[in-house]
Parts: structure tokens; C-alpha cells; sequence
């Protein structure tokens, strides 16, 4: 069997109440240790001001302009362009009293004015921390406050938020600077509590005013603090270096460099995953890196489509709920085709899939079929599209082999923290092997499994299994003013990352459950909520679940959002002619999800405690206006059991009064 990843030690059994550890892994490129770093890119400011000297002229930031309501082309700024504006920004935070060190908070979404603050942040050492534009007032609030900011860029409709008398912005800030024009209100109210506020072209003209030279930083300096949403309790502020950031960009493109199809300087990207989010942060310092273009969406996820095909880019990155989308949508077209042409593209489909798992390249399995039956597919995703990678949660194998035959692509999943600059694990192009799986670890970085026995997982069992831990060059520094929390997930060099992997007899990586959303019932048997629900969402009648239990209820409930269109069938066959809305309140309904649910237990061969008993069906999917999901789409558990705790108690109230 080909190995994909190099064991570069042996596991060592625990003792004395030490857990065991399993063999420690690396990329095949570092299999003698790993590579030395270019000299030239040591520090994020490294990596744009070195191709501002090589790509001066090439498109850097794009951006489309509403006027009327109507949405404009994409607008440029070159490299040279973006440069420029980033000196001036640099000498204004100076002018008004920045220094080496200072952190410097950056709220809204994604644009141009958001890189160009970022990279300001660089030329003087000063730190960058992203607010979350999803996370609410009142995190904004804590990282204002926790982070000791004094000057913030934002987006115009987010000043009025940082305004409001009894919120600590109101009282820590100094400045505002807004990615747009100040209305004459939000001015008003700013001097009132002595909070200076300045429009983006003001800001821009008090640079060229008051020019400063630049003061770049040291690999040891702190690039950035990156607060991560989390699943519960407070955010926390992840320090990382600009030596690990530079170190993670040049491992990505020694990675990718190995591949006949490579990233080059004419590659576009459509960012609209937030750039306070590490995976959209670093994929856009690997482009700033190639000198390559980055597209920003207009702000409406809804119509992203359109961005698409108004970009036309070369590669996409998103979180499995954008690609069920795309999944979703191409098989609704397909139930629409006569049976003649779907059988066309049934057949066609299994011809192109029969090559891949030969091991033929995506481009080569099939060309006839990609010309009849998947072009269409790739010109929905604007035509030119190369690469589509899946972060942030586990992508079922399902979809990501539908991806990989109809898109005209690669499409790769990959794994990562904020604490691990996003990029721990990374697939092979065209290794249908490793689908379903995480791929192999990055050039810098080394993997480890860990003994969970309290869950059964074994590193040195027949099927190792066990916590990822993760050592090397592209990790965090610890949590900003929290040394406790530090120490308790950084042990010898390793960082525990919480979630529960395999590794495959190939040395490919494939994540499986996660630890800390282990729970014990009231009859003492532990359940993994997070892989019950990635079990339970693969039943077509799911689009989403919270799966709860409580440790003093031997019974696991949950809230159920169905698919409307599997459940219009299921009406239709039972002839109620109803609107969805009230599909979703008919008993009828829930106890169909239950004996559904029941099936996919049964199917995956679940213990009888991991069974759903009661569900909750929900029209709405979970989202983050209520705040009941993570930027990356996981679950709040804390937030979600706050909104449904109605709900959860009274399905415990009637499955205890069934059992009575």
C-alpha cells in the first residue's frame, strides 16, 4: 500500500496514568526534517511587500460598487495601489499615536479597506485583531475591552453598535475609522463621548500628510490575536507570530508546488468566508504570496451566485453547508431533466468515477463526459474554477465524490484550528483514497494521536483512533492573558486539539468525533453529540440537527430542521396538501424523523442510549442572526439549549410521563 505520510516515530504505551500516544507523522516533504524557511518571507509583512516589488501592476483587490441598488462590475486595486494606500494608512495610526505593539481592531466584512488596514498593522509592527462581524455586541464588547484596543476600522453600519453609551467601546476607543463615509449622527454622537471618528479617504489624506516611515516587524513579533466564536463560554484571543504565519504560507506553497497543476500569479479567489476567521485569512496571505487576485462577494450570501459568475474564479473555499448547497441545487435540476437525459448523466457519472478510483486525474477520467454532462455544472461555478476546498467541519464522503466527478475539478477537504493557522492537514489532488479524509499533515507540522479512554479511543489499537495532537512551526504562541487555558492545551510542544481522529494505514488523516462534546448519561454511558449529529444529518429528511442529552436524563432528544423538499414528498405521498409551515407541526410529522432517525441508528449500528427519543421540528435552519451557530456553521451548544430550553424540557416532560 502507497503511505502518503512519513511515521517518523514510534507510539510509546502509556504508564503510570499517562495515556499512550501513537506514532508521530509528517508530511512526506519533511520526512528528514523540516525544510528551511525562504530567507526572503519571515514575516507577514514579508509576504505582500515582496510581491508588491514582483506583481506591482498585477490586480490585488476586487470589489463590486452598488449604485441604484443595481451591482456593479468588479473594481481593481493593483498591488502598487494597495501598497500605496497602506503607507498612508500606516502614518495615520502613527500620527495619531500608535506605536510598535498597539492593537488595532478591524470589524465588518470583507473588502479591500479591511486588507489594507490589516497590512498597515504589518508595515509597524502594529497588532491586528479581528473582530467578528457575526458574533454580536457584546463579544465585540469582551475583545474591545480584552484586547485593550484603541483604534478600530469599521464597516459605516457597524459604528452606530460601538456608540452606545453603556458598551465598553464607548468608553476604551479612540478612534474609528470607517471602511466608507461617517453619517453626520454617528459624528455627533462620537464627540460627544470624545471618541474621534474619520471617513476612509480622510484617514487616507491625513497619511499623505503626515507621512511616516515604516517599522517592520520581527518573526517574533505578534502578527495578529484572533479570537475564536467558539462553541461556548467567553472568546478566546489566539496569539500568533508573524514567523508562524510567513512559515504556514511558504509550507502551502512548497506543498503545492508539487503538483503538475500549480497556483500561479493569474489564480483568482472569491473570498466570502469572514476574513476574521483563519481559514479565509490565510488562503488570502497564500494568494498575496503568488501575487494573485482576491474578488470579494458584495454582502449578500444569498445571491453569491451572481459574485460567481461575475469573478469567474479559479478557486472557491467554503464550509460543507456552501457545497450541500451547490449539491443540493444540482440535484434538483437533475429531478427536473427527462428520464432519458438523467440516465444519460447517471451512466456518465459512474463512467467518469470508475476512472478516478483507477487513478486517473479529475481532467483525464472522462473528457467526453465532462463535455456532455458536467460542463454545465463548472460554468454554474463561473467556468474557470480549478480548486474547491471544504473546511471547517467534516464534508460528507457522498458529496465530496459528487463534487469531484461533476465539478471539472479538484476538490479537496482539509483540517485546522485557529490556533493552527487553519492548514494542519491538507488532501492530495485527485487521491480518491482520500476521500472522506483530511489528507496527511502540512510541511510544518507533525500529527499525533493520543488515548481518550473514557471514549475507547486507542492510538495503538487495531484501528488506531485517538485526540489529534499537533506539534511544529505553525502554531499559536497561547491564549492572550490566559496562561491556564494555555497550559492546559499545550503539554511538551503538543497542542491537544480536542477532536478525535483516525489515522488510516496510508498515514491519511480522518477526523471522527470530538472530546470535548462528550457527555454521560444518567446511566453512566458517554455519548459524542457532535458525531451523532454528523450521523444522523447523513438521513436525507435532515438539513439540521442539535442533538442534546442530559446528564441526569437517560434519554437523548433533539431539534430537527427538515428538508422541505423531502418533506413535500413525504406529504404528497400521505396526501396532505398543506404549506411547509405547517407540515412541520403535524405529529404525523415528527414521528415519521423519529422512525427515520431510527432507521440511520439501526444502519450505523448506534447503541440503543444513542437513539433519538423525542425531536422538536423546527422550520428555520440555524443561523448566526440568532446566534445559534459558529462563523464556521458548527453548533453554540450553550446558545442552542438557551433558545430551545423550552422545547427540550418539554420533551423530557412527555417522554418521562410516557414511561409513568
Amino acid at each position: 500500500m502507497k503511505s502518503f505520510a512519513a511515521k517518523v516515530e514510534e507510539g510509546v504505551k502509556g504508564e503510570n496514568g499517562k495515556p499512550s500516544v501513537g506514532p508521530v507523522y509528517r508530511n512526506l516533504l519533511s520526512e528528514k526534517g523540516f525544510p528551511p524557511i525562504d530567507s526572503d518571507i519571515t514575516t507577514a509583512w514579508d509576504i505582500f511587500n515582496k510581491s508588491v516589488e514582483k506583481f506591482p501592476d498585477n490586480k490585488m483587490l476586487g470589489w463590486r460598487t452598488i449604485v441604484d441598488k443595481k451591482v456593479g462590475p468588479y473594481m481593481w486595486k493593483t498591488y502598487k495601489e494597495a501598497y500605496e494606500e497602506v503607507l498612508q494608512v500606516g502614518s495615520a495610526l502613527r500620527a495619531l499615536g500608535a506605536e510598535p505593539g498597539c492593537r488595532v481592531g478591524i470589524y465588518g466584512i470583507n473588502c479591500p479597506q479591511w486588507i489594507v488596514a490589516m497590512e498597515a498593522c504589518a508595515a509597524h509592527t502594529l497588532i491586528c485583531v479581528p473582530l467578528y462581524d457575526t458574533l454580536g455586541s457584546g463579544a465585540v464588547d469582551y475583545i474591545v475591552d480584552h484586547a485593550e484596543i484603541d483604534f478600530v476600522f469599521v464597516q459605516d453600519t457597524k459604528i452606530k453598535g460601538l456608540l452606545e453609551p453603556d458598551s465598553i467601546c464607548a468608553k476604551r476607543l479612540k478612534a474609528i475609522v470607517s471602511f466608507a463615509d461617517v453619517s453626520e449622527g454617528d459624528s455627533l454622537k462620537a464627540s460627544e463621548i470624545g471618541v474621534k471618528t474619520y471617513s476612509w479617504l480622510d484617514f487616507l489624506r491625513m497619511g499623505r500628510e503626515k507621512p511616516e516611515e515604516i517599522s517592520p516587524p520581527k518573526p517574533f513579533n505578534t502578527c495578529t490575536i484572533m479570537y475564536t466564536s467558539g462553541t461556548s463560554g467567553e472568546p478566546k484571543g489566539v496569539v500568533l507570530t508573524h514567523e508562524a504565519v510567513a512559515t504556514f504560507v511558504v509550507g502551502v506553497d512548497l506543498f503545492m508546488d508539487q503538483f503538475e497543476d500549480k497556483m500561479t500569479h493569474e489564480d483568482v479567489y472569491l473570498s466570502f468566508l469572514p476574513l476574521a476567521h483563519i481559514l479565509d485569512r490565510m488562503n488570502e496571505e497564500y494568494f498575496f504570496r503568488k501575487g494573485a487576485s482576491i474578488g470579494y462577494y458584495h454582502g449578500d450570501l444569498n445571491v453569491l451566485r451572481d459574485d460567481i459568475q461575475e469573478l469567474k474564479p479559479t478557486y472557491l473555499a467554503g464550509v460543507p453547508r456552501v457545497f450541500e448547497r451547490i449539491h443540493e441545487g444540482i440535484q434538483k435540476a437533475l429531478q427536473e431533466l427527462n428520464p432519458r437525459r438523467r440516465f444519460i448523466f447517471n451512466a456518465l457519472y459512474k463512467h467518469k468515477l470508475s476512472w478516478l478510483n483507477r487513478g486517473y486525474s479529475h481532467s483525464k477520467a472522462s473528457p467526453m463526459a465532462d463535455l456532455i454532462a458536467f460542463r454545465k455544472i463548472r460554468d454554474k461555478l463561473g467556468g474557470r474554477i480549478r480548486l474547491l476546498i471544504s473546511g471547517g467541519a467534516p464534508l460528507s464522503p457522498e458529496i465530496e465524490e459528487f463534487l469531484r466527478v461533476t465539478c471539472c475539478c479538484f476538490v479537496l477537504q482539509g483540517y485546522g484550528l485557529t490556533e493552527t493557522l487553519g492548514g494542519t492537514a491538507l488532501c492530495i489532488p485527485d487521491e480518491m483514497c482520500m476521500l472522506g479524509t483530511v489528507g496527511i499533515p502540512a510541511v510544518y507540522n507533525e500529527i499525533r494521536l493520543e488515548e481518550v479512554a473514557e471514549m475507547g479511543y486507542d492510538p495503538l489499537g487495531e484501528n488506531p483512533a485517538g485526540e489529534i495532537c499537533i506539534r511544529g512551526k505553525c502554531l499559536f504562541s497561547g491564549y492572550y492573558k490566559n496562561p491556564e487555558l494555555t497550559d492546559e492545551v499545550l503539554k511538551d510542544g503538543w497542542f491537544h486539539t480536542g477532536d478525535i481522529g483516525e489515522i488510516q494505514p496510508n498515514g491519511v488523516l480522518k477526523i471522527i468525533d470530538r472530546k470535548k462534546n462528550l457527555i454521560k448519561l444518567s446511566q453512566g454511558e458517554y455519548v459524542a453529540l457532535e458525531n451523532l449529529e454528523n450521523i444522523y444529518g447523513q438521513n436525507s429528511v435532515v438539513q439540521d440537527i442539535w442533538v442534546y442529552g442530559d446528564s441526569f436524563k437517560s434519554m437523548l432528544v433533539a431539534v430537527i430542521v427538515p428538508n422541505p423538499e423531502v418533506v413535500n414528498r413525504w406529504a404528497k405521498d400521505l396526501g396532505f396538501n398543506k404549506p411547509f409551515e405547517e407540515l412541520c407541526s403535524l405529529s404525523e410529522l415528527q414521528e415519521h424523523i423519529i422512525l427515520e432517525l431510527k432507521s440511520t441508528a439501526e444502519k450505523n449500528k448506534l447503541k440503543r442510549f444513542e437513539y433519538i427519543k423525542a425531536v422538536t421540528v423546527e422550520i428555520k435552519p440555524f443561523d448566526l442572526e440568532r446566534d445559534l451557530v459558529t462563523a464556521t456553521l458548527k453548533n453554540k451548544r450553550n446558545n442552542l439549549l438557551k433558545y430551545y430550553q423550552v422545547q427540550v424540557d418539554e420533551m423530557y416532560r412527555k417522554l418521562t410521563s410516557k414511561k409513568i
